[in-house]
Parts: structure tokens; sequence; C-alpha cells
């Protein structure tokens, strides 16, 4: 919606409430509703204040101490953000609701690092484009039944491995038929969604279009798709790995580079083996971006779809990065990141190492061809948080990438997730060990 759009809609009573949001570390979307009226008067122009917190706590808003950016010493105070009124939008999924994505000064800001790496690409003539395949599991209850039985047995919308299967998308098409259509109704434009190899689990997939939009969109989607979920009754879960004898999900990120004069700047192979080189031999510094939480490196699984080692090859899933297309359409797959991940710094993390790669000319491996489980000499994804975490701070990459700030900041972040996990007594143990210890 354009300034004036809204101005009508307001006017006319059409859209009374207007959500102003940023995405946190997460990639969740936190921020104020506010009147349309009050949007439009003050906050289209001066911006509005949250406190700084959101860009400092954990998923459960607990403020943890630590962080240079805001302590307690420093009183958590106020953070201005500024509306990006190219995204203003219709949030179709809400009554009479517009949603805006707002931009903050601070550095360590997901969508800020993502607009820094765009500025570096905008600096040499280059604009990222970019598709994401996000995947889900549709549940057959609600959070709130979920929570009260301690997400135990969850009863997954689908019974059996249904990956294009037509017949069961049928059956879970209430929700997600209605998902598709609140996203393209709110101008986050749909390619498709089908059964993925999971019971109750489906993919959706926005069509592709400049980084930083896309990226939006993956986090519009997201969270409508929640919003949506709950105003049925049921729940779905983007956590890359709920169940461990169930497939995880996935973010399958596909990145090109595109040119001022509407050129595929992947048509140069130099410049493109250099820059797919520079991804994936940064691939393990950066992978806590790819993978956040304790959980996420449970998806990684030989024989499941998900990566398990640092290789290219031409339209090849067992790959951690998949060559596909060729002309106008060439692009890069990677199939690293997981549904938890967010987009945001998903991009940035890509895009810098890429950029890095073609600064220092870093090679690719061979290409590879054939089973990548089965091959024993090649790089692994890190299998644990904790080494993700040891691989993005031995590594002098992300510091150059993004500055000693970022690297600080997140690094305290992963590590209090691991730390918070470390110190629970999960169910497994407990079953495992109360009785028979």
């Amino acid at each position: 919606m354009t300034r004036e759009e809204l101005g009508k809609a307001v006017g006319s009573g059409e859209i009374d409430t207007v959500l102003a949001v940023m995405p946190d570390l997460y990639g969740r979307l936190l921020g104020k509703r506010l009147t349309g009226h009050y949007f439009l008067e003050h906050v289209i122009g001066d911006g509005m204040h949250v406190c700084d917190y959101l860009l400092a706590c954990d998923i459960e808003m607990d403020p943890v101490p630590g962080y240079a950016f805001t302590n307690w010493e420093r009183g958590y105070g106020d953070l201005h953000v500024q509306p990006d009124l190219n995204t203003l939008r219709r949030a179709a999924w809400l009554d009479k609701t517009a949603i805006v994505l707002c931009d903050s000064p601070a550095s360590i800001a997901p969508r800020t690092m993502l607009q820094a790496q765009i500025a570096m690409l905008k600096s040499r003539g280059l604009t990222a484009m970019g598709g994401t395949e996000i995947e889900l599991y549709v549940f057959d209850e609600s959070y709130e039944a979920l929570r009260e039985k301690h997400y135990a047995s969850p009863k997954t919308a689908g019974r059996y491995i249904e990956d294009y299967h037509i017949f069961q998308g049928t059956k879970e098409e209430a929700l997600i038929g209605a998902i598709r259509r609140a996203l393209d109704a709110s101008e986050v434009p749909i390619e498709s969604s089908k059964g993925e190899w999971g019971p109750g689990q489906q993919e959706i997939n926005l069509l592709f279009c400049e980084a930083l939009e896309q990226a939006d969109r993956n986090a519009l989607y997201k969270h409508a798709a929640k919003e949506i979920a709950w105003q049925q009754g049921k729940a779905v879960t983007f956590m890359a790995k709920w169940d461990e004898t169930l497939a995880g999900s996935s973010m399958h990120v596909h990145l090109s580079l595109w040119r001022e004069d509407g050129t595929n700047a992947f048509s140069d192979e130099a410049f493109f083996l250099h820059f797919l080189g520079g991804m994936m031999h940064h691939a393990r510094a950066i992978t806590a971006f790819f993978a956040p939480n304790v959980a996420s490196y449970k998806r990684y699984q030989a024989g499941s779809f998900a990566p398990t080692s640092i290789a290219w090859c031409r339209d090849n899933r067992t790959a951690g990065f998949r060559v596909v297309g060729s002309g106008k359409s060439l692009r890069i797959e990677c199939r690293i990141p997981g549904a938890d991940a967010n987009p945001y710094l998903v991009y940035a993390a890509l895009i810098a190492a890429g950029l890095d790669g073609v600064d220092n000319q870093i090679s690719p491996p061979p290409l590879f061809e054939g089973d990548v489980y089965e091959a024993n000499n090649l790089p692994r994804v890190p299998a644990y948080l904790r080494e993700a975490i040891h691989e993005f701070e031995k590594s002098d990459f992300p510091a150059r990438a993004f500055g000693p700030e970022i690297v600080t900041h997140y690094s305290h972040f992963w590590r209090t997730e691991q730390r918070k996990f470390d110190e629970v007594v999960t169910d497994w143990e407990k079953k495992r060990f109360f009785e028979r210890i």
C-alpha cells in the first residue's frame, strides 16, 4: 500500500489498525498495534520507540545479562524505529489491519545487517535475488491444547509421508489454502504449496524477488501461518526438528546476483565459482546463522534430504550447495538452513560469504558427483550448536564481514541458547534414568 492508499482506507474505516513491527534475533515480528489515525499522524513520519531489550532477550523475553548493546546497568532504554513504507501492506488474515516493517539504527538488528550487505552489493552494481522454500508441520490441535499436555504426542494433520500427495494435501487445504490466499492478498506472492516428507508436513514457496523483500516476505509468511492456524484451532511449527523420528523442516535458499543491465552475474563463470567458493569456504563459520538452536542440529541426518557435508553438486539434493538452472535461471541453492532460521541473517551471511569469495578469489572444491552422504573426505556441517559457535568465533571472517560488535552480540545470543538448554533436565533424561539408574 502507498501512504495515500492507507490514508483513504483509514478515512473510510476499511483499516483501523496498523501493526508496526520489527524482526528480533529469532526472526519473530515484535512491535505495537497502532490506531490507523495515530500511525498516519505521528508514527509514519516520526517513527516510534520500543524497549531496546527486544534485541537482547531470549525467546521467553528474559532480559539476558551479558550484552554490551544494552543491559541492566544501562537501564534498558528506548530504541527508535522507523517504518519502511516500502513494506506497508494489508494483513489480509486480520480484520481491518495493515502491517509495516520498521528499521532500527542498531547494527546488530537482523534487518539492518542484511541491508548493510545489500548496500555492499549495490556499490558494485549488483542486486541479490532470492527465493526461499520454508517447510512447516501442521497439527490438528491448537497451541493451547498442545501446551496443556506439554507437547506430548502432537496429532499431526497427516499419518504418512505425503511428499507431492494431492489427496493428503486436500485434507490440509483448509489451513494451507487459507495461508496461501491470505499471503497473496497481503502482497506476499505465493508460487505453490506441496506435501512434504513428513506426516502433516507442507512446503510453501514464495515467488523469488530482491533479497530484502524476500526476507520480509519470509518473516511475514511464518508469522501469518501461525496466526491463521490459531484462528482455525490448529497449530503449525517451524522447528527444524520437532521429532527425532520424522523429517526435519528446512529453509532452502535460492540465491543469484544480477547486474544493473538485467543480466545474471553468475553467467561469468569465474565470478560464479568464486562466489560459490566463498559460501562454501565460510559455511562452517556461518552455520550458527542457519541453525540457531540446539534442536536445529538434529535435522542433519544422512538420508534425510538435509545436508551433512559441505559439497556442491549440480541438481543433487544430497549436497549442502546445489547448483540449479542455466542462463537467467542459474542460481545456488543452499540447503543448510533450517525452517527455524532467521531469514535476514541467512541472506546476510550468504551474501557476505560469497562476496568474500569474490574479493579473495576463493575457488570451490571440485564438483562432487554421487551420494554426498556416503563421502568420508568432505568437511562436515557442524553437528552441534556448541561446535557451530566455536567455528564462528575462531574464524576472522565474521568480524571482517559484519564487525566485532555483531560477532560478540550473536556469540552471546547463541551461547545463551546453549546454556539455557544445558541447565534443564529433559523428559528424555527422566524417562531414561529416573527409575533405573
